[in-house]
C-alpha cells in the first residue's frame, strides 16, 4: 500500500514538472517573434528585435546560482511557487509597453545594415518597459529551469532513464515552443507601420492565466524535497566546479542554447525581412516565417519523444555525438546554397503559394539534432555528482545566458555580412559539442566523495 501511494506521488510529480517544462519554451518563445516587430520598427535592425530574447537570457545570468540556491534553502515546491509568481509580474509589464510610453522617445540608436547604409531610430520609452518584462520573465523561466531538470533526473534515477524523462518533458517543451511562434505569426500577418507590440497581447494574457492556475494547482501537489530531508545542513567540502566534465558541460550549455535560439531566432529574421539582405519571400512575410519557424519546434518535439524512447538503451553520449556531427552538415549546406534555390511553403502552413530558399528548410531540420542537446548534456554533466547536484543545476541556469548572448552576436555578425555567413558562428559551437560528447563528457574526478555528509556542528 505504501509503494503503491509512493508510486503515485512520483508520477503526480513526474506530470507537474512536465507540465512546468512546457510553461518555460512558452515564455522564451514569445521573445524572437516579438522582436520581428521591434524589428521593422527599427528598418530591420535585428540586433534591436532581439534585445528582448537577450534580456530573457541575461536574466539566467543573474539568477542561475540564487536560484540553485533556493533549491538548497526553500525546497524545489517553493521555487517553483515563486517562479510562478514572477512570471505573472513579467508578462503584464510586457503588456504596459503596448499602452505605456509609445510616444515618448529616450534615445536613438545608429547603426549601419548590411545594404552599407547608415540607419538611425527613435527609440521609445515602451521599448525599455518591454525589455524590463523580458528580463523579469527571465528571472521566472530561470527559476523554472532550476527546479523542472534535477528534478526529472532525480525522479528518474539519474542515467539513462533521468535522461528518458528530460527528454519526454522537453518534447511537452518542443511543443508549447512549437505554437508560439505559431500564433505570433498568425496575430502580426504582415509587418507594416501599423503593426504594434499590442497586437500580441492576446499570447500575454493567456499566459499569464496560464501561470495563474499553474499557481493554483502546484500549491496542492505534493513535490519530493530531496535537499530537506534530513532537516540538518548538509556538509559540502567540494562544490561542482570541482568536477571537470560538469565545468566542460557548463560551456557546452552555454553554446547549446545560443544555437537553439539563434537557429530559428536569425532564420526568422532572415524569412521576415522585406530588405535585400532578407529572403525575399513574397506574401505574408511574417507569416510564413512563423510557420516556418514553427516547424523547427515541431522536429524538436519530435526529436525528443524518440529520443525518450531509445534513451532507455542508448546513451546520451552517443545521441549527443550523432546530432553535433549532422547538425553541422545541415548548416554547411544551408550556409552554400544559394537562395535563389526555393522550395513551395506546404499548403497546411500557408495557403499562398509561397516560396522560401532551400536553406530554411535545412535549417528547421536542425530542430531534430538540436531537440536532444540539452536533456543530454545536463545529464551527461550532473552524473556522479549526488548532493552538488542542485547547486550545478543553479550555474547551468546561469549559464543560459548563452542563450541571449551568441543569438545577439549572429545577428550582429548577420546585420554587417549577411543571415546565411552568421551561421558559421553556429558551426562553430556545434564543433565544441562534438568535442564535449567525444572527450569532455568524462567523469575524470571520482575520487569526490558526493554521499551526503552531515556537518558535525548540526548534531
Amino acid at each position: 500500500m505504501e509503494t503503491t501511494a509512493k508510486n503515485n506521488g512520483r508520477i503526480v510529480a513526474i506530470v507537474v514538472m512536465f507540465f512546468i517544462y512546457a510553461m518555460i519554451s512558452f515564455v522564451t518563445n514569445l521573445a524572437a517573434p516579438i522582436g520581428t516587430i521591434w524589428g521593422y520598427q527599427f528598418e530591420g535592425n535585428s540586433v534591436l528585435g532581439m534585445m528582448g530574447n537577450m534580456m530573457n537570457f541575461a536574466a539566467y545570468l543573474f539568477m542561475g546560482i540564487p536560484a540553485g540556491n533556493l533549491l538548497v534553502k526553500i525546497g524545489y515546491k517553493k521555487t517553483a511557487l515563486w517562479a510562478l509568481a514572477v512570471g505573472i509580474v513579467g508578462l503584464f509589464v510586457q503588456f504596459l509597453s503596448s499602452s505605456v510610453g509609445t510616444d515618448t522617445v529616450v534615445t536613438t540608436f545608429n547603426s549601419t545594415n548590411a545594404d552599407g547604409v547608415a540607419h538611425s531610430f527613435p527609440i521609445t520609452l515602451n521599448f525599455f518597459i518591454y525589455l524590463l518584462g523580458a528580463f523579469i520573465c527571465g528571472f521566472c523561466v530561470c527559476m523554472l529551469n532550476t527546479v523542472v531538470c534535477p528534478m526529472l533526473n532525480l525522479l528518474g534515477g539519474g542515467g539513462n532513464k533521468g535522461n528518458q524523462l528530460l527528454q519526454f518533458g522537453g518534447a511537452l517543451n518542443s511543443f508549447s515552443g512549437t505554437m508560439t511562434p505559431f500564433f505570433v505569426g498568425m496575430l502580426i500577418g504582415v509587418l507594416t507601420d501599423k503593426t504594434q507590440i499590442g497586437d500580441v497581447n492576446p499570447l500575454l494574457f493567456i499566459g499569464i492565466g496560464i501561470f495563474a492556475v499553474a499557481f493554483v494547482i502546484l500549491s496542492f501537489v505534493a513535490i519530493p524535497e530531496p535537499n530537506t530531508t534530513s532537516g540538518k545542513k548538509v556538509k559540502y567540502s567540494h562544490s561542482p566546479w570541482n568536477f571537470r566534465h560538469t565545468v566542460l558541460g557548463v560551456i557546452g550549455i552555454f553554446f547549446y542554447v545560443g544555437i537553439e535560439v539563434g537557429i530559428p531566432g536569425t532564420l526568422n529574421f532572415y524569412l521576415a525581412d522585406q530588405t535585400a539582405n532578407g529572403a525575399g519571400v513574397v506574401g505574408q512575410a511574417s507569416t510564413i516565417a512563423g510557420a516556418i519557424v514553427a516547424i523547427y519546434w515541431l522536429f524538436m518535439l519530435v526529436g525528443r519523444t524518440l529520443s525518450g524512447f531509445i534513451s532507455g538503451a542508448v546513451s546520451s553520449r552517443t545521441q549527443l555525438i550523432a546530432v553535433s556531427c549532422t547538425a553541422i552538415v545541415l548548416i554547411i549546406l544551408a550556409i552554400f546554397i544559394p537562395k535563389e534555390s526555393t522550395l513551395p511553403v506546404p499548403e497546411f502552413l500557408y495557403e499562398g503559394g509561397a516560396e522560401v530558399p532551400v536553406s530554411a528548410f535545412l535549417l528547421i531540420l536542425c530542430g531534430l539534432c538540436t531537440s536532444i542537446m540539452w536533456g543530454g548534456i545536463f545529464n551527461l554533466a550532473v552524473e556522479g555528482l549526488g548532493k552538488y547536484t542542485a547547486q550545478a543545476s543553479g550555474i547551468f541556469m546561469m549559464m543560459v545566458v548563452g542563450g541571449g548572448i551568441m543569438p545577439l552576436v549572429q545577428n550582429a555578425i548577420a546585420n554587417s555580412i549577411g543571415y546565411m555567413a552568421s551561421y558559421w558562428l553556429v558551426v562553430a559551437m556545434l564543433a565544441y559539442l562534438l568535442f564535449y560528447g567525444l572527450v569532455g563528457s568524462k567523469n575524470v574526478n571520482t575520487d569526490i566523495p558526493v554521499d551526503e555528509e552531515i556537518d558535525p556542528r548540526n548534531l
